[in-house]
This record gives structure tokens, C-alpha cells and sequence, in this order.
């Protein structure tokens, strides 16, 4: 039985060391095909650094990887490019880290290719380091970004230093364009879709392939993808309650399972919030605090394909947020003839609870022993059918919340807030909970269902 790649992001040492790898290899055959500029949008933890890595072994023209995989017929093994693979996975300070980071990364690509250091200026380091490549080789040069928003996501509170740093990433990427007549093939992956005009500026020739249907499965696993791959470990494993935990990913293409998910389930078979538990989002809960958003919304979100597009430091939207950092994800989708909407909504159920869990310890300020508590009442309440202990256990729930969020607030706000919380309270349950009327923020209309029992 071959070994769960569990945090392997090195393709060769899956390949090598006998991990199990589902094979992404035909995507690199059809972006080479149709195209030279590409980026990327996905969760963290969703493959694209292992999927970066193997762009880099294929333009190396490393061949005897690739035995038995789609790419092994499907590519010229008779050429080999050189190479620039950019990650920021390892975070940055503040700009002047940033800029040091740069510099070593490119130092590394000169010693590797024994090329001369012409400049301390980095902008012009990385265009002589294409040029002076493309000159030894012979060859157009394979330029592989990876986490290209980190320095910035990693900064957004301190608004200064974020722009600092995207000040210094759009010069750095923008000589990506000037260098068009070296360049072979250009792939930019990250969490965020930051607008184009203020990190890619002049680069108008980048496809974004982020809601591509043709490439909506290139990172996460389908179904098809695990039944083949992970078959022998799933002879125990109930299918339906795996997908109702972990699949729901969609980017108007077939649903995939969160990668990091299935591998620690399958080596674990115990049902948990793998991948929540490894980010803390509380950048997203003070969002949510401070625009005192209207949480039973998320039960059904609609938007555009202009708010999709709108994400930048100063200009950041909830939904977007939460789409790109993978706590929404698409439903569905319609065109009304002007422009496309998105139908959005929570991709499984460890995001839902585990999202509203945060929230709920947020926004009340309660430990995770009291929440753990009063869940574990609010389950026993309604499973026993006994609705005066849940009268009971929810008015000192909100007896217990401290009153300074509501102070000075218009009546709605705090209408709002509290519709919020029974929301949150009820969705981190786990139980079946639907929202008939999310526009009325002075009511909510909430429906919960256990077994045949509605309430």
C-alpha cells in the first residue's frame, strides 16, 4: 500500500518515495496547448504548490517521473527550459523583508545557473536573470509563481505595510511583461484575486483560469479521482458521509473534495475539521465584527462577477473573502443576459459548523469549553424534544453576552446582531438549519430540522 502524501508538496519525492499522486498531469498538457500566461485562485492547502512543482519537473524535461501518467505521452521530452520557480510560502515582515526575500531567491537562481549578479536593484536582477537564462540555454525561459499574495494577505491588517509590499510585487511582476520575448510560459498561483490593475498592471495577456470549467478540478480530488486512486483505503469508509464533510468545492465545474481533508481522514478515519483547524481566520472575524455583517446571509449569497473581481487592501468585501479563502464556494450560476451571477453558499459541513463555531466564540466572547457546553445542551434539547430547555439554555446564552457591541447602535444593528448570533449559535450545531428570510434583518425566520422533527 502506497504512503498518504500528507504536507508533501515535492513532486519528485512523491513520484520517488511511493506516495500516492493523482494525476493533474493532462492540465499542464492544455494550458501549454492553449496558452503562455496563466494565474491561478485557490484555498490554501488545495494543491497548487504540488501542482507548481510539477510544471517545474516537465519543463525540466525530468521524463522518467512521469511513467504512467497523462503527460508522459502527451509532451516533448526532447527540450528542457530553464526554470524560474518564485515562492513566498516561507512570509515576510515588512518591505524590507520583502525586497530581501526577492534578492535571495534570485541569488540562488544565478549561483544555481552560474550567471553573474549585474544589479542590487531587484527589478532589474529578475529581468537579467530571463535575459542572461535565455542566452546560456538557448531555450525561452518558465517562469512558476507560487503564493504570489502572501506578503501582502499576511500584512492585510497593517494597511501601510500591505501596500508597501504591493507596491514592490507590481514592479517585481511587472517585469514579467517586459520580459514577453523570453519568456516561454508564465504560471502565478495564490489564495486572493487582487484586481488586476493593482498588483498586474500591464500584464493584460494573464488568463485567469480561477473560474474556468476546463480547470475547475486542477487542484482538489474528485470523486472519481479518490474511488481510483484511494480505493483500497476506502472499503470501511462511508462515501455519502465523506462527501456531505469534505466535497462541495466548485468553480462552475464538477465538485471536488479538499485535498487536505481526504488524506488526513483516510489516515486517521476519524471525521474532523482538518483543514479549518490549520488557519485561524481572524482577520475575516474582526471583518465581520466591524461591519457588523448579517450572518444568516451566508446561507444563500448572490453576487457578480464585478464583486469577484473587486478584491483589493482598501476595497475588501466580505463574500469575496470568504470565497477565495474557501469558507463559500458556488452553488450555481446564471447569465440574465448583461452578466453572470454566482449562487453562494458554505461548501460542506466541517466548514459551516467550524466557521460558525469561530464566529460564535468571537462575536460572544465565550471559551471553548462554554461553547462546547452549550452546543452539546442545545443538541440534547432538541433531540429529547424538550423546548423549554431550550428557551432556557438560550435565554442565559444571550443574558451572558457582554453588551458593549450594541452600545450606541441603531436599532436595526442590534436587532441585527442578535438575529446574528441565533444564527451562528444554531448553524455551529451541526443540525439542519435553513433561513427562509435573510433581506429582514429585525427578524429571522429560522427553520431547524432533527429527524422527522421540525422546529
Amino acid at each position: 500500500m502506497k504512503k498518504l502524501p500528507i504536507g508533501i508538496q515535492n513532486f519528485r519525492e512523491i513520484i520517488e518515495d511511493n506516495y500516492y499522486y493523482v494525476d493533474k498531469t493532462k492540465y499542464i498538457y492544455q494550458l501549454t496547448a492553449n496558452g503562455k500566461y496563466y494565474f491561478l485562485s485557490r484555498p490554501r492547502r488545495f494543491g497548487k504548490s504540488l501542482f507548481v512543482d510539477t510544471l517545474k519537473e516537465a519543463f525540466s524535461g525530468n521524463k522518467e517521473l512521469f511513467k504512467g501518467l497523462y503527460l508522459e505521452n502527451h509532451w516533448d521530452w526532447s527540450k528542457k527550459y530553464p526554470v524560474i520557480n518564485i515562492s513566498f510560502g516561507s512570509g515576510v515582515e515588512d518591505d524590507k523583508d520583502l525586497i530581501d526575500t526577492i534578492h535571495s531567491i534570485l541569488n540562488k537562481h544565478l549561483e544555481k545557473n552560474e550567471l553573474k549578479n549585474k544589479s542590487d536593484n531587484f527589478k532589474i536582477k529578475f529581468k537579467d536573470l530571463i535575459e542572461d537564462l535565455h542566452q546560456k540555454y538557448n531555450e525561452k525561459v518558465v517562469v512558476l509563481i507560487d503564493e504570489y499574495d502572501k506578503p501582502i494577505l499576511d500584512k492585510i491588517e497593517n494597511t501601510k505595510i500591505a501596500e508597501q509590499n504591493r507596491e514592490i510585487l507590481r514592479n517585481f511582476y511587472s517585469v514579467i511583461k517586459d520580459s514577453d520575448a523570453y519568456i516561454k510560459f508564465a504560471f502565478i498561483t495564490g489564495v486572493t484575486k487582487f484586481n488586476k490593475v493593482s498588483i498586474f498592471s500591464g500584464l493584460n495577456q494573464l488568463k485567469d483560469i480561477t473560474l474556468s470549467p476546463t480547470y475547475s478540478s486542477i487542484c482538489g480530488y474528485t470523486e472519481k479521482e479518490i474511488t481510483n486512486i484511494f480505493g483500497e483505503r476506502l472499503a470501511d469508509i462511508n462515501m455519502d458521509e465523506m462527501r456531505w464533510w469534505y466535497n462541495g468545492y466548485r468553480w462552475l465545474g464538477e465538485s471536488v473534495y479538499n485535498p487536505f481533508d481526504v488524506l488526513l481522514f483516510l489516515d486517521e478515519k476519524i471525521y474532523q475539521s482538518y483543514w479549518f483547524a490549520t488557519g485561524t481566520p481572524t482577520f475575516l472575524m474582526k471583518l465581520i465584527k466591524e461591519k457588523k455583517y448579517y450572518l444568516p446571509q451566508l446561507e444563500t449569497i448572490e453576487l457578480n462577477d464585478g464583486t469577484l473581481d473587486s478584491f483589493d487592501i482598501d476595497n475588501i468585501e466580505i463574500e469575496n473573502l470568504l470565497f477565495q479563502t474557501g469558507y463559500l464556494t458556488i452553488k450555481s450560476f446564471k447569465n440574465d443576459g448583461f452578466e453572470r451571477y454566482y449562487e453562494m453558499s458554505y461548501p460542506n459541513y466541517e466548514v459551516k459548523v467550524s466557521l460558525n463555531r469561530w464566529i460564535l466564540r468571537y462575536l460572544s466572547n465565550i471559551g471553548a469549553s462554554e461553547e462546547t457546553k452549550l452546543i452539546k445542551q442545545i443538541r440534547e434539547a432538541i433531540s429529547k424534544e424538550n423546548v423549554e430547555k431550550l428557551r432556557e439554555t438560550l435565554h442565559s446564552f444571550f443574558a451572558s453576552i457582554p453588551h458593549q457591541w450594541y452600545v450606541n447602535n441603531k436599532i436595526n444593528e442590534y436587532e441585527g446582531f442578535y438575529a446574528s448570533m441565533v444564527y451562528a449559535l444554531f448553524a455551529a450545531t451541526g443540525l439542519e438549519v435553513t433561513c427562509e428570510d435573510t433581506t429582514n434583518k429585525g427578524r429571522i425566520d429560522l427553520t431547524i430540522k432533527h429527524g422527522n422533527k421540525i422546529y
